[in-house]
């Protein structure tokens, strides 16, 4: 079979002009597939002023536009904002912002501000962080006296905590177990889903059992998506017909495909509409089997 069209990843030195932050927050991705809106849940990865990488339950295609809607701690209300899928691969993608307001990107910076995270260089995520905090101690001052004085004012003291105090430290204490157990089984729920993920990646590499011929398959087809035309393509005028290699699994849906020909976003807007085909099983001696065969989509103005 021909090489398919496939989207090359960057493997060179970071080209970030921001600094990224670890961050691991559920998010929920909703996307229109043939103008119906799907949301698909998820967790966050990491995240910047200009977009976030995050692990979702289900696959979206390079160059699809979405809606995000991720809530960041500290902060009130969710984050609500479109974005471009730029990476995919396997559950892990990359979505860049598009059209960020200036409120959204300072909620990002006061949420790195305010949870003390680090970025994934290492670095502080706010230079000014540790002179506020040496600020505070000081009471504002640049230096400070040993007796409790600054700029020859004596510095209040503190009144002592009461059992009222010590209550709400309980109170406190009580509420973080309660999220770090929650926090816990949340994790552990995506670490097996990951693994499933692995599992199911590893049985589906079974082989076909037949080639057949692409008028066969036609009709056993039962469900058919046509693909969205995409708005790139019809500026440049690109149309034509992409020919793709497609496995048919046991239950009639399409496991794998790659496209033998065509521009690439035309190839993505084909394979996004194939992933929805839905065949009767090819039969084998009578048994549902796995098979291959060649499908075209054609694409014109």
């Amino acid at each position: 079979m021909a090489t398919g069209a496939q989207i090359q990843g960057w493997s060179g030195p970071s080209r970030r002009r921001v600094p990224r932050f670890p961050m691991q927050a559920p998010l929920d991705v909703t996307v229109l597939r043939s103008g119906i809106p799907d949301t698909v849940p998820g967790r966050s990865l990491n995240v910047c002023e200009r977009g976030i990488a995050a692990m979702l339950a289900g696959e979206l295609v390079p160059g699809e536009t979405v809606g995000v809607e991720v809530r960041l701690s500290l902060v009130a209300s969710p984050l609500r904002m479109r974005a471009m899928v730029r990476h995919q691969s396997t559950l892990r993608c990359g979505l860049e912002f598009l059209g960020l307001s200036v409120e959204q990107r300072a909620a990002i910076r006061d949420w790195a501000k305010g949870s003390k995270v680090e970025t994934e260089m290492g670095a502080s995520p706010m230079s000014t962080v540790a002179e506020e905090r040496k600020e505070d101690d000081t009471g504002g001052a640049s230096g400070s006296c040993s007796n409790g004085t600054s700029n020859g004012a004596a510095t209040p003291r503190k009144p002592k905590k009461g059992w009222r105090g010590v209550g709400w430290a309980i109170l406190l204490a009580v509420l973080a177990l309660a999220a770090a157990a929650f926090w816990w089984r949340w994790n552990r729920g995506w670490e097996e889903l990951e693994s499933g993920l692995n599992s199911a990646e590893t049985a589906s590499v079974e082989k076909p059992q037949a080639q057949v011929p692409a008028e066969v398959m036609e009709k056993l087809l039962i469900h058919r998506v046509e693909p969205a035309y995409p708005a790139e393509a019809r500026k440049a005028n690109l149309q034509g017909i992409i020919a793709l290699d497609i496995v048919v699994g046991r239950d009639g849906s399409v496991v794998s495909m790659h496209a033998l020909n065509g521009p690439v976003v035309l190839a993505r807007a084909a394979m996004d509409a194939l992933r929805w085909w839905k065949f009767d099983p090819y039969r084998v001696n009578g048994e549902p089997a796995v098979v291959e065969t060649t499908v075209a989509v054609e694409f014109k103005r």
